[in-house]
């Protein structure tokens, strides 16, 4: 979809300006001034918390953005479940982008089914394959690209401008929630009866991947459980990180028992009592 009365940002120099202004402004309204200014924005969902309440804001408002989601094959059933519930709900056509076939089938060559356990570089090349690749493709056509960030999520994304230009990609990065607390999320969830994951009530807040994703325990940080084998505070796959010269120190890295993800993340859940952040809503 697109907003053919407006014309297309692709100038890096309008960023700051677009910052300034659309901070100012509460969200949803924030959302609808955004694509007010672009002339053709995509939001890619993986349906978490803060990926419902966009969900919604853009369905209740019926604003024309394209709704996008990666499938990498290795994602919860709960999530596919959470998908076509809320596409037939909001009536809005969500876009599956999956892996090329020939690097995946180069890379299950290459590192088997579950090398990522093996290697950061080899978790890396993983995402590369699953999720980085599809997002350009996904956001082909795009002059802004909304997502489901928050300033709270973890340590790199606490300095987040609400806009940034994404060199990648050649667009805008709008984060409309980028302020927003868990708490305020799951408020607007319980007010507006908006579809969750049930994984968020068995202690799952940042949802990927099955295999790279286990519930967390009271006190960490709501992205712990994503590649927790990892010594290392950066948790992210390669979708939003910049790259900068101070990323090429290789990180440090334990190798994990091979038991299966399901397996881990039960553990986990089953060690730690209810965690009011992740309750079902």
């Amino acid at each position: 979809m697109s907003n053919p009365s407006n014309p297309s940002h692709r100038d890096p120099s309008d960023t700051q300006r677009l910052a300034e202004r659309f901070a100012q402004l509460p969200f949803p309204a924030s959302l609808k001034a955004v694509v007010d200014e672009f002339q053709s924005a995509v939001f890619t969902s993986s349906f978490s918390l803060e990926d419902q309440v966009i969900l919604h804001a853009i369905a209740s408002q019926h604003l024309p953005v394209r709704v996008a989601t990666l499938d990498t094959g290795r994602l919860f059933e709960e999530t596919y479940q959470l998908q076509a519930r809320s596409s037939s709900l909001y009536q809005i056509p969500i876009e599956s982008y999956f892996p090329n076939a020939e690097a995946a089938q180069a890379l299950l060559a290459k590192q088997g089914p579950n090398g990522f356990y093996d290697s950061v570089e080899q978790r890396l090349a993983c995402c590369h394959v699953r999720k980085v690749e599809p997002l350009a493709r996904a956001l082909r056509g795009a002059d802004v690209w909304i997502t489901g960030i928050r300033r709270e999520q973890s340590p790199e994304r606490q300095y987040l401008p609400i806009v940034e230009w994404d060199a990648t990609h050649g667009l805008h990065k709008f984060h409309p929630l980028l302020t927003m607390t868990w708490d305020e999320a799951r408020a607007y969830v319980q007010q507006h009866a908006v579809p969750v994951s049930p994984l968020h009530a068995r202690g799952f807040l940042s949802i990927g991947c099955a295999p790279c994703t286990r519930a967390v325990q009271p006190g960490e940080p709501e992205r712990a459980g994503r590649w927790w084998w990892e010594n290392s505070e950066k948790k992210e796959c390669g979708l939003h990180l910049k790259k900068r010269q101070s990323d090429t120190t290789p990180e440090t890295f334990d190798k994990p028992s091979r038991t299966t993800s399901q397996e881990a993340s039960k553990e986990t859940a089953e060690k730690q009592p209810a965690i009011d952040k992740g309750s079902d809503v």
